[in-house]
This record gives structure tokens, C-alpha cells and sequence, in this order.
């Protein structure tokens, strides 16, 4: 298992506190590839009971639902690498409306490039195809990051979570959330329970 060779020397630190165990339970429960109304809103009220308030529980289900941008991940970077086929494989410099964009947004900032290593050309293939979806990009999935309501670690583990389900199995999310989660002090043992409560996620059965 892929979990078992990252984690293989990682302290075992400690389990998951109870609210974000709950946390976890909504993440992939609400998340599109499971939409499971009932247990969503099962663990909204388990989690109000906990003591968590509304902030912490949006900014939750924020997070989660920017797993759409694995469309962009993918199809973007298909769409980049069709164009420069059909023109002769040719990449020209971005322009200087682009090269801008791309100082602002990214730059030098590790956690991007992180990212950058996982999916190689995607913010590049964004850029070049459509800088608005590019900006917006940046804006939508920044602002669970602005209001502040969860800790980080907690938002890498919902997103590895959102990323493991069995209905939404995605490699280099997985990989980017995990590290990131270590990173910031996560342990092998409450990384292990993230996965198996997205393990149990039930299948997506529609929404009525």
C-alpha cells in the first residue's frame, strides 16, 4: 500500500481528536463523488455537538469542495498538450499579462510548487488556455486558507480523505495532501484513521 511506504519510519504520534474525526466523517460523506445527504447531515449535527460552530464546519465542506479542480488537473494539462501537438510542439513565453499572473500567484511559494511536482504543467497548461480560470483558481481554493477556522493540519486530512474515497481515488491529490498533513505534524496513526473512514465512505447512489 502506497500510505505504508510513506509512513514506514513515521512516528505513530497521536489518534484523531473527536472533532476532527467528525470533521473527516463529513468531508466524505458531503464530498461530490459521494453526496451521501443523510450521513452529511448526521455528522453536521454530531459535530455541533462537539462544539464546533458553523465557521469551522463551512470552511470544512469549502475545502472538500474543490475537489471539482481535479477536472482542471487532468483535462486542462490534455488540452495544453493537444493544442502544442496540433501546432508543431512549439511552447512560446508567456506574454507579460501572463507572466504577471504567474509572479502573483505562484512565484517562489513551496507549497505551489509542491503541487507543481505532483502535477507537472498543469498551472502552466491553466494559464496558457484561460487566465480567468487561472485567477479564479487561486481565489476559490484560497479562501478556507484566508478565514482560518480550521488548523491546517486538519485541512490537508479532510482533503486526503476527500481524496481516498472509494469513489474518488486520486493519486497525485492523495500524495500532495499526505505529505502536506506530515509536514505540518500529523502522525502515521491519526493518517491511518483519515484513510479508513474514507475507506467506508459509502458509493455515490445520486441525489433525488
Amino acid at each position: 500500500m502506497l500510505a505504508d511506504e510513506i509512513l514506514d519510519g513515521v512516528d505513530e504520534g497521536s489518534a484523531l481528536d473527536q472533532q476532527t474525526r467528525v470533521l473527516t466523517h463529513i468531508a466524505v460523506c458531503s464530498v461530490a463523488t459521494t453526496m451521501d445527504i443523510a450521513g452529511t447531515g448526521r455528522y453536521i449535527e454530531e459535530a455541533l455537538d462537539l462544539g464546533l460552530d458553523a465557521a469551522q464546519i463551512q470552511e470544512a465542506l469549502t475545502v472538500v469542495s474543490g475537489l471539482g479542480v481535479h477536472t482542471l488537473f487532468e483535462s486542462s494539462r490534455q488540452l495544453s498538450s493537444a493544442v502544442r501537438r496540433r501546432s508543431g510542439g512549439e511552447v512560446e513565453p508567456l506574454d507579460e499579462t501572463r507572466q504577471t499572473l504567474w509572479d502573483r500567484h505562484i512565484g517562489t511559494d513551496p507549497y505551489w510548487q509542491r503541487m507543481e511536482d505532483e502535477l507537472p504543467g498543469f498551472f502552466d497548461a491553466l494559464l496558457r488556455m484561460s487566465p480567468e480560470t487561472f485567477v479564479a483558481f487561486f481565489d476559490y481554493c484560497a479562501v478556507p486558507w484566508k478565514s482560518r477556522a480550521l488548523r491546517a493540519v486538519t485541512k490537508e486530512l479532510i482533503s486526503l480523505a476527500a481524496d481516498s474515497t472509494p469513489t474518488h481515488r486520486y493519486k497525485p491529490g492523495f500524495l500532495l495532501h499526505l505529505k502536506n498533513a506530515l509536514d505540518l505534524g500529523a502522525g502515521a496513526r491519526s493518517i491511518r484513521e483519515v484513510l479508513d473512514i474514507a475507506a467506508a465512505a459509502p458509493e455515490h447512489r445520486g441525489v433525488g
